[in-house]
Order: C-alpha cells, then sequence, then structure tokens
C-alpha cells in the first residue's frame, strides 16, 4: 500500500531507487537503516503485479493509466497521503547521513537516491496536507540550513512547474523556503525563531517577501508585512520590489496588500526601468492596472529603458481592456513611440489585434499616417503579414494612402505579392487607387514578383486586371516570363505564355531569352512549352 501511495500521488515518476529508499524511511527517525530498505524484487512482488518497472525509462509505474485514475479517485486508501509523503521527505532530509553529505569532501550521491526528490518536492506535498509532524521536521531542517546540502537554492522552473537547484551555496534561509513555497505555518513558525533575519536576501538577491510576493502566495504576505521590521520595498533580483512581482503576475490580493503599506514606491522600476504598471499592462492583468490606475502616484505614462510605455506593450500583446483603461487615464500620449519609432497603434496592427487598432482609430488624437524609419505604413505592415482583417480596417479609411510605398519602393500591394498573401492581393487590387503595374526601384512590377515566386493563384488575380502590363521588364531587362522559366514555374510559364501581349523571345540586357534560362537550369517541362508553337489568347479587357 506504501508503494501503491508513492506511485500514484508523486510529484514525477520514481526510480527504483529512489521509491526503495522512501519506503525504507521511518519518519523522525535521524538515522537511514539500510535494513529497511527493500529490494525492488521484493517491492514489486509484495504488489502482486500491479506495478512494473519501465526498462527504458527506469521508472516506477502502475500496471495500467486506470489504476493510477482509481488510485486518485480514492485517496482515503492511502489515509493523509501527502502528510505521509512530506513527513517521510523531511526525515530523509534532518537524517544523519544526508547532513554529513554538507562536510563531506567527495559526497557520493549514490548513496543518497532519495534526495533529490525530497529535497525540491517535500514543501509541494506539505503545503497540500501539512501535519504537526511536517511542520515540526521542517523547522528543524531548517535550523541547519546555512551548510545543509539539500538547502540549496529552488526556483520554479517556468515550463516544468517542477523545481531545480543551484549548486553554488548561497544564504537561502528556511524563511525563504517556506515564503518561496507559501507555507504560512512554516512561515509563521519561522519569523518566531531568535534572530531571524526577515529582510535578508539570497543568491539571487530577493528577500522572503519578494519570493512570496512573486509567487502570489497572499497570506505569506500578509504574515511578512504584520511584522515591524519588515522593509516591503526592498528589491530583488533585477531591482524587482515585492509589489512590482506581484504586478507582474496578476496576483490582485497581494498587490493590494502591498498598496496598503505608505513605505511602498507605488512607481518603482526595476533595472530595466518597468513600473509595476508597466509589467502588468504588458502581461493583460486588468485587474492589478485598474488599481494602480486609482493612485495619483503612479505615472500611467512611464516608459522602459526601450521607451516602449504600458499604453505601446498593451496594445502590442492585444489586451484591449488594458488599452481602454489607460486610455481614459488622463496623461497617457497615445502616439508615444518606443525607441524604434514604432506607436502603440503600429504594434497592434503588427500583431493582428483589430480590436486594439479599431479602438485606437476610434479617436481622433491617434495618427494612422505614420511611418517608421524605413517609411513602412500600417497598411503596409499588415500586407506583409496577411492580415486580411487589418487590411480591410485600414482600406476603409479616406486617410490611407494605399498604394504607398516604403524607401525600397515596395508598395502594400507588391509586399502582399512578395509574401503570396492572395486574400490581401484581392482587395488591394478592388481599389482604383492602386497601380498594379507600380515597380520597386528595382524595378519588379507585382506581376514580376508573382512570377519569379511561382504563386500560380496570385499571377492568375494579377492577369485578370485589364491594365496590367504582363511584359514588363526589371532593371536588369528580365521579364515575368524570364524570371519564371528560369526558375522552373511551369505553371506560370503556361499563363503568361497564353497572352498576346506577352513576347516569349524577349531577351534580358545580356541577350539572354527564357529559353536560353530554362535550358541553363535544364528545365525540361519549360524548354517544351517555350517551343510549342504560339497560340496566343486575347488579354483580358
Amino acid at each position: 500500500m506504501a508503494a501503491l501511495m508513492w506511485i500514484s500521488h508523486s510529484e514525477r515518476p520514481l526510480k527504483a531507487d529512489e521509491l526503495c529508499h522512501a519506503l525504507g524511511v521511518e519518519i523522525g527517525s535521524p538515522d537511514l537503516d539500510g535494513d529497511n530498505i527493500p529490494s525492488i524484487r521484493t517491492l514489486l512482488s509484495c504488489c502482486q503485479g500491479l506495478v512494473t518497472v519501465d526498462k527504458e525509462a527506469s521508472t516506477v509505474r502502475l500496471i495500467h493509466f486506470t489504476l493510477q485514475e482509481y488510485l486518485r479517485a480514492h485517496p482515503q486508501l492511502f489515509g493523509r497521503a501527502h502528510s505521509i509523503m512530506a513527513e517521510t521527505c523531511l526525515s530523509y532530509l534532518n537524517s544523519h547521513q544526508v547532513k554529513a553529505l554538507s562536510t563531506s569532501p567527495s559526497p557520493n550521491p549514490w548513496s543518497t537516491p532519495f534526495l533529490e526528490y525530497s529535497s525540491l518536492y517535500w514543501g509541494i506535498h506539505a503545503k497540500r496536507e501539512l501535519s504537526d509532524c511536517a511542520k515540526h521536521l521542517a523547522l528543524k531542517l531548517f535550523d541547519d540550513c546555512s551548510n545543509h546540502t539539500p538547502m540549496k537554492h529552488p526556483v520554479k522552473e517556468e515550463k516544468s512547474g517542477f523545481f531545480r537547484v543551484f549548486d553554488r551555496p548561497c544564504p537561502f534561509s528556511g524563511l525563504h523556503c517556506a515564503s518561496f513555497l507559501g507555507i504560512a505555518e512554516i512561515v509563521a513558525g519561522s519569523v518566531d525563531v531568535e534572530g531571524c533575519d526577515i529582510n535578508q536576501t539570497d543568491c539571487l538577491g530577493n528577500t522572503p517577501l519578494v519570493w512570496a510576493a512573486l509567487n502570489g502566495h497572499e497570506e505569506v504576505v500578509k504574515i511578512l508585512l504584520g511584522l515591524d521590521e519588515v522593509n516591503p520595498d526592498k528589491p530583488g533580483e533585477g531591482n524587482r520590489t515585492s509589489l512590482l512581482c506581484a504586478a507582474e503576475n496578476g496576483h490582485e490580493g497581494v498587490v493590494k496588500a502591498l498598496l496598503g503599506r505608505d513605505d511602498v514606491n507605488p512607481d518603482k522600476p526595476d533595472r530595466r526601468y518597468r513600473t509595476p504598471l508597466f509589467c502588468a499592462a504588458e502581461n493583460g492583468h486588468e485587474g492589478v492596472v485598474k488599481t494602480l490606475l486609482e493612485r495619483d502616484d503612479v505615472n500611467p505614462d512611464k516608459p522602459d529603458i526601450c521607451h516602449r510605455t504600458p499604453l505601446l506593450c498593451a496594445a502590442g500583446n492585444g489586451h484591449q481592456g488594458v488599452v481602454e483603461m489607460l486610455l481614459r487615464r488622463g496623461g497617457v500620449n497615445p502616439n508615444k513611440p518606443d525607441g524604434i519609432n514604432r506607436t502603440p497603434l503600429v504594434c497592434a496592427a503588427e500583431n493582428g489585434h483589430e480590436g486594439v487598432v479599431e479602438t485606437l482609430l476610434g479617436r481622433d488624437d491617434v495618427s494612422p499616417d505614420w511611418r517608421d524609419i524605413f517609411d513602412r505604413t500600417l497598411l503596409w505592415g499588415a500586407a506583409y503579414f496577411g492580415q486580411e482583417g487589418m487590411v480591410k480596417i485600414l482600406l476603409g479609411r479616406d486617410d490611407i494612402d494605399p498604394d504607398a510605398p516604403d524607401t525600397y519602393g515596395h508598395t502594400p500591394l507588391l509586399c502582399a505579392v512578395l509574401m503570396g498573401r492572395e486574400g490581401v492581393v484581392k482587395m488591394l487590387l478592388k481599389r482604383d487607387d492602386v497601380n498594379p503595374n507600380k515597380p520597386d526601384h528595382d524595378g519588379q512590377t507585382p506581376l514580376w514578383g508573382a512570377a519569379c515566386n511561382g504563386y500560380e493563384a496570385v499571377v492568375k488575380i494579377l492577369l485578370g486586371r485589364g491594365d496590367i502590363s504582363p511584359d514588363k521588364p526589371d532593371n536588369n531587362g528580365h521579364t515575368p516570363l524570364l524570371c519564371a522559366a528560369s526558375a522552373g514555374h511551369e505553371g506560370v510559364v503556361e499563363m503568361l505564355l497564353k497572352r498576346h501581349d506577352v513576347n516569349p523571345n524577349k531577351p534580358d540586357r545580356n541577350g539572354r531569352t527564357p529559353l536560353w534560362w530554362a535550358t541553363k537550369h535544364g528545365h525540361a517541362g519549360v524548354i517544351a512549352l517555350l517551343q510549342l508553337p504560339a497560340s496566343p489568347t486575347p488579354s483580358a479587357p
């Protein structure tokens, strides 16, 4: 039953030796008795075929996932499973054998295979079900944590949700650990210990309060804020305060608790000049943004080191509710650019956030006629990225030039063609003020770009225009047909050869014809098409 409990309730699959050592721990004993550790063969025989060892991963697992589901659904079979597991882990960490590892010149990790699991996951089990015994064992462990091997610095991994351990020694106290894990009962016990430094920083520079705020442990934050000696505005890693950490992660309760203190600066930036409001806006935490905007001592337009404002970041990430809140607040410049001259409207348009774009364009003080350092317009960017909804919104305005080129002469139509954006090409070609033959500075027209890239559908759309110039060469004398022939795009070549206004023998500046280029590259299908007798069809009226 103990084996089934560990296998079904552990935070990760256990190795065979880890499970055997866990079963050999006597809770509360200061020594690990090797005689108590069962062999894996004994363990498997006791489980009567319900447990097996995965040969590839060397982990112990239940014979079928339905058994795992059943055991998880019936926790009463094991009594207080997580309490027992926490007590087992803490007993292991408090043992003489484990403590001796920190003083050994060459510790043997193979002698303590359960060390990693017990170090990383005791707190998770304790938080789920904390017993008086586990609390006592945890406080006992903290008493000797400064030189204790398992009390290295645990940090939660973003992707896995597990914890990793720093190998370098660091002043990571028991209070840091309990605050990080959010176990309020152990925090309360730790602060009562004589000599406990509430504001001590660990190797990352974080205080216990910073860790509790970062992870949203509201009860722990309130316990620490209730202590006279606590410094609630002491920054941690990257000069990030407890308030900034809580705001960045959307912990509204913690934010309100911290703002209730007069000695907390609500606008204190980190090393990158990001304020609590900036971080909350960037991540779309509307409740936190609302709370911070109610403060007169919060600057709603304060930029970071890259000159990005809270509005710009919220717009770029599509957080429409935050954008609307910021725009209602006085002192926000809706056109304020960042370090590369992108405005909030540009960032929203680039990322396809149509609702934010419509909100910004609905204001009289937002300029849609924006250009970056390369003269690229909003419509240019939307066309390039194929954002059809954004293109539709922008084309519906009278103050947008749909044919404005960038520094290189690329119009929105040419960009859409070069990226193969069929839907955008169709929308732009419906406009009378869009020139379908407008070349860039290299003389390359939209049809030239489509033919060169082999975009048959786009070529067909362009050839459907009556005012298209299908034989217009670039600055090197390369026509659309020549480019398609050189690249081996048979479908495009066939479409162009059906036009009466396409010269199949038109040479480039060096006298090389489409057939010459197709032969050079060995495109047999194209060669055959070019050598067929001419049978052109009339061009579109």
